[in-house]
């Protein structure tokens, strides 16, 4: 059986980024943030913490998958306006195809290029540079790259679509798509630690609600009705917590089951968050729909970054189209 209980180092790290976020993103800063969904002050701090070289090899000793989902978890339970998990998988990227020349604020898209524009790019309308694939390539968007960005989304996220005319060209052929491959995993891994970081704080916000609303003078948590929905969806969160851990062991050892453990714990974790803001909003009753209520911010997150993946449904596809490549390259 796998051990997934974390080292002092872990434990330490996971502590010393809550507290920071605790003080820099709290609702108040991330409602100021919107509707782009950048705050350039929390980005300064992570900045100062370490973000995003944590994961370069710049590092005497660069932090594995593992470390960075802490890190992923942190920032989704503050619903951090920044581009952490973003940053993370270029800088790792980067590294593994040993570029040092693409600078500046490096976001990655995880979707292919259509026709020259990376659609729908976490980040792109603050970032300097874009990752995206297009055509067979990894390439770096022009520096000043045209940016398509929509006035309001559905949770901030600095999205847009990026015209890649211009591009730089960082990798071709099939090293190349080995290499996006691995970094679409990546960004699975941690948009899914984020999401269970979202999923978890989201819960915790009705459970307190729960207890101190008081209906036919009883607290309306004692009531089986709404208790049992907020434990289903706790223990849906537990299991992609594991999941999540799992998917990252798997990346940081190199198994041949990586990225199909990326693709599940991004559907799983996208499905946990998503049910756990949503039964804790309707725990809110009619208040969880009001702006004023920190709850809609989760359930807002939570459905973002779901729809970012592409869903639990093209997840699922892929884990299918993974593990058909799986029996395929066995019986060849």
């Amino acid at each position: 059986m796998m051990d997934f209980s974390l080292s002092t180092e872990q434990l330490d790290l996971r502590a010393g980024l809550t507290a920071l976020l605790a003080d820099h993103s709290t609702p108040q800063r991330v409602r100021a943030a919107e509707p782009l969904g950048f705050d350039p002050a929390l980005w300064a701090v992570l900045g100062d913490f370490g973000f995003p070289h944590l994961a370069g090899a710049r590092e005497a000793t660069p932090a594995g998958l593992a470390e960075l989902a802490i890190a992923a978890r942190a920032a989704g339970a503050a619903l951090a306006s920044a581009p952490l998990v973003e940053t993370l998988v270029a800088t790792r990227l980067l590294d593994r195809l040993g570029r040092t020349d693409v600078t500046g604020l490096v976001t990655f898209a995880p979707r292919p290029a259509v026709a020259g524009i990376a659609r729908t790019a976490p980040w792109a309308a603050v970032a300097d540079r874009v990752l995206a694939w297009d055509d067979g390539r990894i390439v770096a968007s022009a520096p000043g790259h045209d940016v398509d960005r929509p006035k309001q989304t559905l949770a901030g996220l600095a999205i847009g679509h990026v015209d890649l005319a211009g591009a730089t060209v960082l990798a071709a052929g099939p090293d190349a798509a080995e290499g996006f491959a691995d970094a679409l995993a990546d960004w699975r891994v941690l948009t899914a630690a984020a999401l269970t970081g979202i999923g978890a704080a989201g819960l915790r916000l009705g459970v307190d609600y729960a207890k101190t609303r008081h209906q036919f003078g009883r607290p309306i948590g004692s009531f089986q009705a709404l208790a049992h929905q907020l434990a289903d969806a706790a223990t849906l969160v537990d299991g992609a917590e594991l999941l999540v851990l799992e998917a990252a062991w798997a990346g940081d050892s190199g198994s041949g089951r990586r990225r199909g453990l990326a693709a599940m714990a991004a559907a799983f974790a996208g499905r946990a968050a998503r049910r756990a803001t949503d039964r804790s909003l309707h725990a809110h009753g009619g208040y969880g729909y009001t702006m004023e209520y920190d709850i809609q911010l989760f359930f807002r997150r939570a459905k973002a970054l779901d729809l970012l993946t592409g869903g639990e449904r093209a997840a699922v596809a892929d884990v299918v189209d993974l593990a058909l490549a799986d029996v395929d390259g066995g019986l060849g």
